[in-house]
Order: C-alpha cells, then structure tokens, then sequence
C-alpha cells in the first residue's frame, strides 16, 4: 500500500473522521483528504505526529516496517556486514574540511559504524544513526575497540531530530528506502540543519536496465526504492558542488560478487552573501 492509502486504513480502524484527524494534527481536512488520495504528501517533519495520532509508527506509515529486521538478521551475524574500511567519500569530505576542528559530523543510516567510527578518530564530533538495533550495539562496541566517543542512536530518518546544525551530513547507501514522494522533504531538511559552509555528502542507487540487481535486494523489494539519474543533483542545484559523477563499481557484499550504480554528490552549502 502507499502511504495514503496506509493513513486511510489507520484512520478508518481509529474510528477518526477526516475532521478529527485534520483537528489533531492543526492542518485542514482538505490536506488529509488530500493524502488519502495521494493528490499531496504530508511533509516529513509531520510524519512523526500523524503516526502517533492513527497509534502507529513512521516505519509502518511508509511502508518499510520490515527494514529493520531485515538489517537486524544481517548485522547479528559475526563480522562486519561491510566491512571495518571507511567509505572512500570519508577521505573526500575530509580533504574539503579537514578537522582543523572539532567540525560536527551526522552519519545518517550509519549501520555498524565503520564511517562514524573513522571520522571520530579523525576528531569530528560524530552523531550517527540507524533503524537497525543490532547494528548500533555493533557500532558502539565499534567505537570502544577504537576508544572515541560516538552519539550513536537507533532512530530512523523521519523519526530522528536534528541537534542544531551540522559542518558535515553524511549517508551512504541508505537513501533508496525513502519514497520518491519524500525526497525533496529530507534534502530539503539535510540542507536547512547544515551550517553556512558545510558538507553534504551523499551517495544514492541508481536503477540501470543493463545491470543484474544485487542477490540480497530480493530481501523484500518493496523496501527499496531506486533513484534516477540526476534526481538527487536537482535538489541541491543553488548549492557548489564539488563532486557530482555516476559510479558503477564491484560489491562483495552477501558473499557474491555483483555491481551498483550510484550517483555520488559533496555539495557545499554556500555563506550568507559569498559570491565566488
């Protein structure tokens, strides 16, 4: 089901009127019907209340209740699902801001923390978050091998509030669980909650017809959702970007060898009154 169709199903259970719903969540009935019928989308900040108001989650509302078992299952297995060598676009964001000092990262679906964990011993202030239990308790056992601090929390995208501003937003291969009709929503929030100079840096799979999906994206397709070429550059265009490419590249992960294709994005938010 879509979300609207998700939010009809919750409010008629409730026993709640459009008007009852709307009155509850100070919008106008007419925004409601609009959901239902998917003419409209609630905005992300929102989603947090309209669940508790129909008695539900922000997992259940979009849909991908099943992703945190499904990393759950992969992250409880010895080892570490990906591996313990930080992400590449690690080394690119540091070139752009080294940690002259204590800049302030968010790791946005940090998983085990291998990427937060590396920034930490870098000296950033690291924030990092997950759906997954289990990759989180590995994440912090992660950091205490590595002897840094880490604010690690289990909270997934459109339930986890932002602490003020970051110098560095951070999400890699995490951002095709959400729906393409909230995506302008969470680049637009990643944008506003990043201070005059800092860093996006964001990676998301790209559908291509010439390349073999994953063998571990059968684990509940309906969970994922690919981009198209160029979607996410659109969202940042009034900002500098200092990369901005398509990668097809190997991938070992689940044990058998395969392709992806991403489109990679480090922009940078521009100061107040800089023309360059």
């Amino acid at each position: 089901m879509n979300i609207g169709e998700i939010i009809y199903r919750k409010r008629t259970e409730r026993g709640l009127t459009q008007v009852q719903l709307a009155n509850g969540l100070n919008v106008s009935f007419q925004s409601v019907s609009k959901w239902e019928t998917g003419a409209a989308y609630p905005d992300i900040e929102k989603l947090p209340e309209l669940a508790a108001a129909l008695n539900t989650t922000v997992d259940a509302l979009l849909g991908y209740q099943g992703a945190a078992a499904d990393y759950d299952s992969r992250y409880s297995a010895e080892g570490y699902y990906w591996g313990l060598s930080p992400n590449r676009l690690c080394y690119e964001a540091m070139k752009l801001l080294p940690p002259v000092k204590p800049y302030r990262v968010l790791d946005v679906g940090c998983g085990e923390g291998k990427d937060a964990v590396f920034f930490a011993k870098c000296g950033y202030l690291v924030t990092a978050f997950d759906i997954s239990e289990a990759g989180i308790e590995k994440a912090k056992r992660l950091a205490d091998r590595n002897r840094v601090s880490v604010d690690f929390v289990r909270s997934d995208i459109a339930d986890f509030r932002f602490g003020g501003g970051y110098d560095i937003i951070f999400s890699s291969g995490v951002l095709h669980f959400i729906r393409r009709e909230f995506r302008e929503n969470i680049c637009r929030s990643f944008k506003e909650h990043t201070l005059p100079g800092g860093l996006n840096v964001l990676n998301v799979f790209v559908e291509k017809p010439f390349i073999v999906r994953a063998p571990d994206s059968s684990r509940d397709e309906s969970l994922r959702h690919p981009w198209r070429s160029g979607e996410l550059f659109g969202y940042y265009h009034d900002w500098l970007f200092h990369s901005c490419r398509e990668d097809i590249f190997d991938c070992r992960s689940g044990g058998i060898p395969h392709k992806h294709c991403m489109d990679v994005l480090i922009a940078q938010k521009p100061r107040e009154g800089e023309i360059l």
